[in-house]
Formats: structure tokens, C-alpha cells, sequence
């Protein structure tokens, strides 16, 4: 596993924002996103990073666009850190693997979420209410439950520091017209239905993942941002899974390592965060790793920098 920690891009370029992972530059037309190895849960990003955590962010996105083709149109222009202008060229060497030029899109406010089985936000839904954003639900489900079909439910996209807010496809309606939403609902499950059936062939499963989608000057809405990552989705080892109690969840391939040691702590989740230890980030970047060596049969250093 290569060790190389990037927090903070710090590119003498117009900054449009620093998100909790991404650093977004204003290049005319085009924007430059770079996939930094900050580390956030429960919405606090850490002094610590998770070291190659961008590249695999980027190296995935990369690898589901080229595999899916329910993915295109996507939003990059080149992956190519050398044509993104001299300044960006001349850190090359540091960013390749990480950066991505993008077209400059008219973000549409809607998170898609699609959801293949019963955790998270939708199981406090359905504890609560007895549907998951507007979707009935038969009675009696549990924790971890597989759906019939894949469920499309959007959430509205909170500022930084806020949580996003779970709405129904009517309320999307209302947002970005029915046209629109309909296209985000179709497109984001058949995106999911073709990624979770190549995952089970990995002998993964694609639990549930967001997307989001932006449109051009001519109205073509594009997919945008990251695709089908462990910071964006969540994905179970399926023997794991088959081999859990029902009404549990296996461990997921993401930061729920550190998810589940801040829970042993005495800690508000309220800035400041308190620190990392080494073993805590050493096991998540594992599970960052494993997850890119599982999907695409190779680690980072069969990655696409040149992808275009």
C-alpha cells in the first residue's frame, strides 16, 4: 500500500470551494476537482487523513464510468493532471491519480439516493413511519432487508456542516420539475441495477449509493462528481453478509471503522475532533484498498491518470 497523504491541494487557482474531500477550482469552463485524503464522520473532518483515500475515490469513479454505460454522460473532460494547464502539470507527479477536469454544469439540487436494502437513514424512516421517503413498505421488515426492486429516494443537498434532508420523488417533482425527476430516478437505478450485478460477480453487494447530476447549457443532464465509491455508497462482502443474523449489518467497506471507535469515545461529535490513532486509520485505508482490489482485480497502480 503506498503511503501518500494529501490534505490540503493548496493550487495557485481560483478557489469555487473546499468540501469535506474535494477541492474544487475555477478554470474558466471547466472546473478542477481534486479528491483530497481528508477524513469527515459525523459530519467533522479530522486533522488526520487516510492516505490514498482521494486516489481511490478518483481511480473507482474512474472505473465505473468506463464499466457502465448508464454512467455516460459523465462530467470529466481529462484525467490527464499534464493538460490541465502549467500550474496543475507542474504537480503532476503529486496529483495524478487524484484530480479530475470536469465540464462546468448547472447543478440540479436533488441528491439521488438508491437504496437495495433497509439501513441506515431509510431503517430510522421505516422504524418511525413504517416507509422509506414516501415508499410503502411491507410490515415486519428488519434491519439490513433487501428490497424487491431498488429505491429511488432523493434528498435535498445541505450546505456544508448541515445534514441532508430525506424527501419523497413527489417533493423532487416540486424542486426540479417532473421531467427532471423522472430521468434522475431512471437513470440512478439503472446506474445501480448495472453496478450491483457486476458487484455480486465480485462477490460484493451494492447496498445503496448517491449520485448527483448537473446540466448543460443545452439542457443534457450529466452525471457529476463520484461514482459508485465507498465515500458515496456503501458495499458488504457478500459472504459476510449471507453469513449475519438477521436484523444485523455486516461491517461495510468504508470509514465505519472510525465510525465505530469514535462511538467508544466520550465525544459530542461537535469540532474539535478528538485524534486518530494510527491503527484506526492504517485499517480503514485497508478497507479503501480492498475494496478497489476486489472490483476491478488490481490495486492503484494499474489506474487511468490518462483517462479522458
Amino acid at each position: 500500500m503506498t503511503q501518500n497523504l494529501l490534505l490540503n491541494s493548496d493550487l495557485d487557482l481560483p478557489v469555487i470551494s473546499r468540501g469535506k474531500v474535494r477541492d474544487n477550482y475555477d478554470l474558466g469552463d471547466k472546473i478542477l476537482l481534486v479528491a483530497s485524503d481528508r477524513l469527515s464522520a459525523f459530519d467533522v473532518v479530522f486533522k488526520e487523513g487516510i492516505p490514498d483515500k482521494g486516489r481511490v475515490l478518483t481511480h473507482v469513479s474512474l472505473f465505473w464510468v468506463d464499466k457502465l454505460a448508464a454512467c455516460k454522460p459523465y462530467h470529466l473532460v481529462t484525467a490527464n493532471a499534464a493538460d490541465m494547464g502549467p500550474k496543475v502539470a507542474a504537480r503532476a507527479a503529486e496529483l495524478n491519480g487524484r484530480v479530475m477536469l470536469a465540464e462546468k454544469l448547472e447543478m440540479i439540487p436533488v441528491e439521488c439516493v438508491v437504496r437495495g436494502h433497509l439501513v441506515g437513514s431509510g431503517w430510522k424512516d421505516y422504524k418511525a413511519t413504517g416507509k422509506v421517503c414516501g415508499h410503502d413498505l411491507p410490515a415486519g421488515m428488519q434491519q439490513g432487508d433487501r428490497f424487491d426492486e431498488p429505491l429511488f429516494t432523493p434528498s435535498t443537498k445541505a450546505d456544508m456542516g448541515d445534514h441532508d434532508e430525506n424527501i419523497s420523488f413527489e417533493r423532487a417533482v416540486e424542486l426540479v420539475g417532473s421531467d427532471i425527476a423522472r430521468e434522475l430516478r431512471d437513470r440512478s437505478i439503472s446506474i445501480f441495477k448495472e453496478a450491483a450485478a457486476y458487484a455480486r460477480e465480485r462477490s460484493l453487494i451494492l447496498v445503496d449509493t448517491k449520485f448527483e447530476f448537473g446540466r448543460r447549457a443545452d439542457g443534457t443532464v450529466v452525471l457529476a462528481d463520484e461514482v459508485l465509491t465507498p465515500d458515496s455508497s456503501r458495499y458488504w462482502d457478500l459472504a459476510e453478509a449471507e453469513a449475519t443474523e438477521r436484523g444485523k449489518t455486516p461491517p461495510s467497506f468504508d470509514k465505519q471503522v472510525v465510525r465505530d471507535y469514535l462511538e467508544t469515545l466520550n465525544w459530542n461529535k461537535q469540532p474539535p475532533p478528538p485524534s486518530l490513532p494510527t491503527a484506526i486509520i492504517d485499517k480503514t485505508a485497508g478497507r479503501y484498498h480492498e475494496l478497489v482490489e476486489r472490483l476491478t482485480g488490481s490495486g492503484l497502480t494499474s489506474g487511468r491518470p490518462d483517462h479522458r
